[in-house]
């Protein structure tokens, strides 16, 4: 029995460490910026993982999904339960305090990409940051990464393909 609590406490530690970085930032965008709530947000989410460790298996890989829906539920019972939360400090009620859904579809979206960015290679990670986010074109991205323009433009076409695979395996289908 033993060896299957320190098993399970380090699958959860794990879970935290994959995760607890995106899923706080989902949390915090949740809870309108209430950094208090959102860690409550992401201890309850982590928790129901643990009750929930065989069952988590998914197809993509990535359990970022399943937490960020977790974390969402968690938001709504809260507010459900009280109503409204009270605020801890002195500070005003932004006047949008809630995500649209559309800002939270936006944000997982972000978190997905995120973690499958993560997934690549550094020369994969480094040539789309520096061409697609950095919007550097093929010859300033070379001049920067210090690599001929052909190698470039190598890397960008399997660090796509590698990218196209790692959000297909989170369960992103693109066309």
């Amino acid at each position: 029995m033993r060896n299957h609590r320190v098993t399970e406490e380090a699958m959860v530690r794990a879970l935290y460490r994959e995760y607890g970085t995106p899923l706080m930032a989902f949390a915090v965008r949740l809870t309108g910026g209430d950094r208090r709530w959102a860690e409550d947000v992401v201890q309850e989410t982590l928790v129901r993982a643990w009750r929930n460790l065989p069952d988590l298996r998914t197809e993509s890989g990535s359990l970022m999904p399943w937490l960020a829906t977790v974390a969402r539920r968690v938001v709504i019972d809260d507010r459900r339960r009280s109503g409204t939360r009270p605020l801890d400090t002195v500070e005003e009620i932004p006047e949008r305090a809630q995500p649209t859904p559309a800002e939270d579809e936006r944000l997982l979206r972000e978190i997905v990409v995120t973690d499958a960015m993560l997934s690549l290679s550094p020369a994969h990670r480094q040539v789309l940051t520096e061409t697609f986010l950095l919007d550097r074109s093929l010859a300033e991205a070379a001049e920067t990464i210090g690599v001929p323009v052909g190698t470039i433009k190598s890397r960008v076409y399997y660090a796509m393909r590698a990218l196209r695979v790692a959000l297909e395996e989170r369960g992103v289908m693109l066309p």
